[in-house]
């Protein structure tokens, strides 16, 4: 089996407190050597430049760093313009997304899934980008059923692209699962799982109901009876967050991803558990 690959994903600050706290996580990260640091995208490409100053950044501390790239609400010639930017400073890989739509904001765009995406990356810049896509282990909140998103995926990887990146998840069955559908329709292609560690109950509750990641009810009850006890929280948080990587890793995960949060302690944490 090959080495696993992990990587960590940061969002772009929007204050210069926020960027001196990233450059500090980024630093403190850096000494774990992932494989590459991938920075967010916002709606509708609301942090398109935060996002590419991030990635210069990064580049320029001498670590490897994929931006991501999502095309809802955008054109073929913008989306067509930040593609050139980063060929410009020599970036290999993207995280292709289909993104949210920012609030407020109509339908329109060029391109309505991150499949279209793909297809129009291939077709602007060909190999030139190792290109990561999303997966849902346990089903994308839009997607009709099981068998439609699953199919959704398979468009994307159809597409062009060359390896994915999972939602959280805190069932390592799920994954396993999902990996074996994709295995039965023909996709040999690396499923990452996501990683979330678990440092703050009710702002992991939030990020589950919008983003559609399922809270074991084992978890969610021990964690509500844990109060204001953030230390408690914490420490269940880093046991339960570290056997899930054992098991994916030991039931042939090819890596992890790791959401930071901009913040290096949590996934250090995990990290040593693992080495």
């Amino acid at each position: 089996m090959a080495q696993p690959n992990f990587s960590i994903e940061f969002f772009p600050p929007k204050t210069a407190e926020g960027a001196d706290k990233l450059r500090a996580a980024r630093s403190r990260l850096a000494e774990l050597k992932p494989s590459y640091f991938s920075v967010t995208f916002g709606a509708g490409g609301t942090t398109q430049k935060g996002t590419l100053d991030t990635v210069l950044e990064t580049r320029a501390a001498g670590l490897a760093a994929a931006p991501h790239l999502s095309c809802v609400g955008g054109s073929e010639a913008t989306i067509r313009d930040i593609l050139k930017q980063y060929q410009a400073n020599d970036i290999r890989r993207l995280v292709a997304l289909r993104g949210d739509m920012p609030s407020g904001y109509g339908l329109g765009g060029a391109f309505r899934y991150a499949s279209e995406l793909v297809e129009f990356i291939r077709k602007e810049t060909g190999d030139w980008f190792w290109i990561d896509v999303a997966a849902y282990p346990e089903m994308h909140p839009q997607a009709r059923s099981p068998q439609e998103d699953l199919q959704n995926f398979n468009r994307k990887i159809k597409a062009g692209a060359n390896s994915a990146i999972t939602q959280y998840f805190y069932n390592a069955d799920a994954y396993f699962r999902f990996v074996e559908s994709a295995r039965d329709l023909g996709i040999e292609t690396p499923v990452v799982p996501g990683v979330m560690p678990i440092t703050n109950y009710t702002q992991l509750m939030r990020f589950s109901e919008m983003c559609g990641a399922e809270i074991p009810r084992w978890i969610r009850l021990k964690l509500a009876s844990y109060g204001d006890d953030t230390e408690s929280i914490k420490a269940f948080g880093l046991d339960v967050v570290s056997r899930l990587c054992e098991q994916l890793l030991a039931g042939g995960a090819p890596g992890l991803h790791f959401y930071s949060m901009n913040q290096s302690e949590p996934v250090t944490q995990i990290w040593q558990r693992l080495v």
